[in-house]
């Protein structure tokens, strides 16, 4: 391996959620900025906390509601 060629490795690095949880982390930045983390993930929370201006999630809902009935009546 050729020396020092490699970044320096931070073992304590603070990860920062913009919901304002903070992690220690492993990593090549010694302070790393994130949207999302397990704290306020909707899959890890269960909350259904969804940022949707356009109504796509709404009609996603919709159709796969009426697929389901329909397949229901199908059968």
């Amino acid at each position: 391996m050729k020396t020092e060629i490699h970044p320096k490795y931070f073992a304590t690095a603070t990860a920062t959620c913009a919901c304002g949880a903070t992690f220690l982390v492993g990593s090549t930045k010694e302070k790393i900025q994130v949207e999302i983390c397990s704290q306020c993930h909707p899959f890890y929370t269960g909350n259904d906390k969804v940022l949707d201006t356009a109504g796509r999630v709404e009609r996603f809902k919709n159709r796969a509601l009426a697929a389901k009935t329909s397949t229901k009546k199908s059968k």
